[in-house]
């Protein structure tokens, strides 16, 4: 029920769009992408044009995209316009892993095999590889390599002062041994060189009768695959056709919890129809309490949410454009939050640019705001405004940016707009159009976003399991993911041979059936199982035999399990053991039995299988399974092979928590039981280190003490140097900003240590916490190995 105006817009449009169309013969470039959204829509595969194609109401039409651009008023010149001279530019996003594969294998199929391949990448040496190679070459024993490597840490942005010679010397390596310099200086000289050929991520080049005719194909070292030898670029400048099919890890995060919640809640989520104004959602991105969530997850998104405040739609669109190089760099990021607070005047550099920042408070954020200005004040076509955009991109052009801006200048003149005017709109669009984020691109990117958290609100359960199923991705580890889920109401189950399956699960939570009422945070109406995928160096093949077996009938005993899974080997079968996960098979069936119907008669205070697990722990412990599987691993012949055998108790005492906590983290990378800093909190409270949930209540300015596991480490190259800490305990996450020289001081503490004490100066500021810090320590907290994400 649009409105008229709108009907009209649009109708008008969509003409204009199919004129161009047809000029620049393209009919058919839109139809092999509508072929492939067609083909998505029938494998049931969750499918979404991204980046400058939702700017075209024939993409929207045709079911490319989702966003809207008739009623975001998007800028369609900067997808399409006739001095472009180039194929449009459209990427889809679609699930990584099977379904993205499906994908690729029909484009294949329907182009042939000499008609469509993958474009290739060119891999070129870093820090860390480039160190490492290197010593390898050089014959560097391994530990002496590994203290190398760390040196040239590959996180870290280096600015003027930061260079390979300082990273050495803290390291402890004399430059003046001839061997550490000819190192050094072989590491200097193969930064950037290409080291090999490997293929885009997703970059499709199609052509209509021998693709091998232009350029050289090979076979990918992935079956079912050809590639190019040529990189995007040089297929763009040659005028091939290319068609982007993106991996994107969020997709699969949300078609597999739809499943989920539609197999254990029984409901149907449509991603098309969710309610658009969810409070909860948007409570909870208000607070950032966003981990999990797409794009609005990192540190940086998170000190920005409770200024902007986002309370609609289109506010998410501009939180996950606003932490870009983009707006940072071209310094629109505090007056924007400024005059969103209500702090700032919402001013204009000149009143015709209204109602092009009008939306964005009069400070511009996207690139087609830079684009309409320049149309605006000057006089520039669309396609003029987008040459401008393309000037001042990646690979810019002194001359063509002089050429350009006194076109500009001289358009902005003939208008009258004043010399101060003028001045202030050519900084704002020569600073930030080389960084500028698409609308259209953050629209895309904030549908995802929005879905992510309404997921995360309503059916926890199944959005972590969805998220612990599609590892790698995002900006936290799994053992971060699931704390965070713990915190929020979230019943985690350890990985357990009787109940995991090779993915995580949903189970029925203690004393709650499973019914259709969603799990909102806090509520324990469901329960997440680890899956067998979380046991380190257990095959996949092993993982799925151990399932099928058990669904056709249970092992009673790890001998009952080593016979029937001859896939697993020993080493699996001692990680089973070290982390719990044969616990259950201690007890025979009979005993289990009984002891689970006089436990529920009486007391009705847990699901069976949580009982059996209490009973198990009770009564066989994990180095009881060790014991067992050394005798399981070892049969006695095969004339004794089918007499049952029973797991008996041994001698050994059981794990100490300190103990569980190294094989926790060794077996799995994450513990479901306590967080490690809570053992030690204690210890903590009597050295003044505060809790993170505590530092909420504190006022600006106070000194205080924070410490815990370091869980992602920054030094963003628009930072100056500065170094963001995220430190983890039991309660959630404190942040730390550490500055430059403190950073030289402690660069390999700070680079390598898995858990700090920081002091410092807290700020808190309109709900955005974090510590300045003025001295920095390792504490020793446990001996298990936890790991962090570092980012530039």
């Amino acid at each position: 029920h649009a409105p008229a105006d709108l009907k009209d817009r649009a109708r008008s449009q969509v003409e204009r769009e199919l004129a161009l169309i047809e000029k620049l013969k393209l009919p058919g470039y839109f139809l092999i992408v509508w072929d492939l959204v067609r083909f998505c829509g029938q494998q049931n595969i969750l499918v979404q044009g991204r980046g400058s194609a939702a700017n075209s109401a024939v993409c929207y039409s045709l079911g490319i995209t989702a966003v809207d651009p008739i009623r975001m008023e998007l800028l369609f010149e900067r997808f399409l316009s006739e001095e472009r001279g180039e194929w449009p530019d459209i990427d889809l996003d679609l699930p990584s892993g099977d379904d993205r594969e499906t994908v690729i294998q029909y484009l294949y199929r329907r182009y042939g095999e000499r008609g469509a391949a993958m474009t290739a990448n060119v891999i070129t040496y870093r820090s860390r590889m480039a160190s490492r190679e290197i010593g390898k070459v050089l014959g560097f024993d391994l530990e002496t390599l590994d203290k190398l490597s760390a040196a040239v840490a590959h996180w870290e942005y280096r600015d003027a002062n930061d260079t390979f010679d300082n990273r050495f010397r803290d390291a402890g390596l004399d430059l003046r041994h001839p061997r550490i310099r000819k190192y050094f200086e072989l590491c200097e000289a193969i930064q950037d060189l290409p080291r090999h050929l490997g293929q885009h991520s997703g970059g499709m080049v199609i052509c209509q009768g021998q693709l091998d005719s232009v350029v050289p194909l090979e076979p990918a070292s992935m079956p079912g695959r050809v590639v190019v030898q040529w990189d995007k670029d040089d297929c763009a400048d040659l005028g091939i056709v290319k068609v982007d099919l993106l991996g994107l890890g969020m997709m699969a995060v949300l078609k597999d919890s739809l499943n989920l919640v539609r197999d254990h809640y029984c409901e149907q989520v449509d991603l098309a129809h969710l309610p658009a104004d969810d409070a909860k959602v948007y409570s909870t991105v208000q607070k950032a309490d966003t981990i999990g969530m797409f794009q609005i997850e990192s540190r940086a998104q998170m000190s920005c949410l409770p200024r902007l405040h986002p309370t609609r739609f289109y506010d998410l669109v501009v939180q996950v454009a606003i932490i870009r190089p983009g707006p940072i760099v071209g310094q629109m990021v505090n007056p924007y939050l400024e005059r969103r607070q209500g702090r700032q005047d919402v001013t204009y550099a000149h009143p015709s640019l209204e109602p092009v920042l009008k939306r964005t408070l009069g400070v511009p954020l996207f690139q087609e705001q830079l684009l309409r200005m320049a149309m605006v004040v000057a006089g520039f076509s669309g396609g003029e405004a987008e040459e401008l955009r393309r000037a001042m991109g990646f690979k810019r052009s002194e001359k063509r940016m002089r050429e350009i801006e006194a076109k500009l200048r001289a358009g902005m003149e003939r208008n009258g707009i004043s010399r101060e005017a003028q001045e202030q709109i050519v900084l704002s669009i020569t600073s930030f159009a080389l960084y500028g984020f698409p609308e259209s691109h953050a629209a895309s990117f904030a549908l995802i976003a929005y879905a992510s958290a309404y997921l995360k609100c309503h059916y926890l359960a199944a959005f972590t399991a969805a998220l612990l199923n599609n590892q790698p991705m995002g900006f936290y580890s799994p053992a971060t993911i699931v704390k965070d889920a713990q915190r929020h109401g979230l019943k985690v189950l350890p990985v357990d041979v009787t109940r995991s399956e090779w993915e995580c699960t949903l189970e029925e939570a203690a004393g709650h059936a499973v019914g259709r009422r969603p799990l909102v945070v806090g509520q324990n109406t469901m329960a997440l199982r680890l899956g067998l995928r979380y046991v380190r160096g257990l095959h996949e093949e092993a993982g799925q035999a151990i399932a099928r077996e058990r669904k056709r009938v249970p092992f009673d005993s790890i001998h009952d399990l080593v016979r029937r899974v001859p896939e697993l080997r020993k080493d699996e079968l001692n990680t089973l053991a070290e982390i719990g996960a044969l616990n259950c098979l201690g007890l025979q069936i009979e005993d289990f039995r009984l002891q689970n119907e006089k436990s529920l008669a009486a007391h009705d205070y847990g699901t069976k299988s949580e009982i059996y697990n209490r009973q198990s722990a009770i009564s066989f412990h994990r180095r009881d399974a060790l014991w067992s599987v050394g005798a399981a691993a070892n049969p006695a012949g095969p004339l004794l092979e089918q007499i049952p055998e029973s797991d008996n108790k041994s001698p050994l005492t059981m794990m100490t928590d300190e103990e569980r906590l190294v094989a926790d983290f060794r077996g799995t990378g994450m513990t479901v039981g306590p967080h490690p800093m809570s053992y030690h909190r204690a210890r903590m409270e009597k050295m003044g280190v505060r809790r993170a949930i505590e530092l909420s209540q504190l006022p600006n300015g106070r000194k205080v003490r924070i410490a815990g596991g370091v869980i992602a480490r920054q030094r963003p190259g628009t930072a100056k140097g500065f170094v963001f800490l995220s430190l983890e305990d039991e309660t959630g996450v404190s942040n730390a900003i550490v500055n430059p020289d403190l950073f030289q001081q402690n660069r390999l503490l700070l680079g390598t240590e898995q858990f700090l004490l920081i002091e410092g100066i807290l700020q808190n500021q309109d709900g955005v916490i974090s510590v300045k810090a003025q001295r920095v320590a390792p504490v020793k907290i446990t001996s298990a190995h936890t790991v962090s994400h570092d980012f530039h």
